[in-house]
């Protein structure tokens, strides 16, 4: 694999905050007003990482755009959590699946994150190949989100095998509304991307299948960041209230 590098102060310091993978080098632009230097600096001293002050020219040459910020980190492959340590951290489990752009799977990491999701199953791919996309999209929540790895199926076998509710995404007719269905309680909630949705296979194993209802008749559906924004923030609506 090719070295993999962070951009952005945001998805930096996420990831030094976080030590959810090895931190090789981080790089600051000499003479740039990077914002939450100092907090860098000091993460990167309490972890033993080497932090080092260069050119623009050499940030320019190791970075894959131009907005930077002038700080960037050389970084190792991303550490997972088992399925049983986010089951045993309770709340709710989310996992995106049939999601393939990374811009849009690192916004509905973010809205996930910011929802309150306690972890995210990741589907049996490397998003390494686009760690910095995915980082920046989801304002850092991505390095910052418990994850695992698994299949979809796996994932709804063990979480149904510990009690879990298991909800998903659907287009079929006869699926319940999604302000009308109960997100209370240990949920895994699967959500599909949206051009091939779920396979029947898994949907045949979840309890509970649930759409988003329109305000007008339109049958273009929901972008996958859209969707997964309406569903969490209902999911910690229902588990807000007393």
């Amino acid at each position: 694999m090719s070295e993999l590098i962070l951009e952005g102060w945001v998805s930096v310091l996420a990831a030094l905050e976080s030590q959810r993978r090895p931190i090789e080098h981080v790089f600051v632009q000499q003479g740039k007003d990077v914002r939450n230097l100092g907090h860098i600096e000091r993460q990167a001293t309490q972890q033993a990482i080497p932090l080092q002050f260069v050119s623009g020219d050499e940030i320019d040459r190791r970075a894959a755009g131009k907005s930077h910020g002038g700080v960037l980190a050389v970084v190792g492959e991303r550490r997972f959590d088992s399925l049983d340590a986010l089951a045993q951290a309770g709340g709710w489990v989310a996992m995106l699946d049939g999601v393939e752009d990374p811009y849009n799977y690192g916004q509905a990491i973010r809205a996930l994150y910011a929802a309150g999701a306690s972890g995210l199953v990741a589907p049996l791919r490397n998003w390494d190949t686009a760690l910095n996309v995915v980082a920046r999209a989801s304002a850092g929540a991505s390095e910052y989100m418990p994850t695992a790895r698994a299949g979809v199926l796996e994932a709804l076998h063990f979480f149904k095998g510990r009690g879990y509710q298991c909800v998903a995404t659907a287009k079929e007719r006869g699926s319940t509304a999604l302000y009308q269905a109960n997100l209370r309680g240990p949920l895994f909630l699967l959500i599909g991307g949206e051009r091939r949705g779920l396979n029947a296979a898994a949907q045949a194993l979840c309890d509970t299948l649930v759409s988003i209802p329109y305000g007008r008749d339109y049958r273009a559906e929901l972008d996958v960041t859209s969707s997964t924004a309406a569903l969490a923030f209902e999911v910690l609506r229902q588990r807000s209230q007393t």
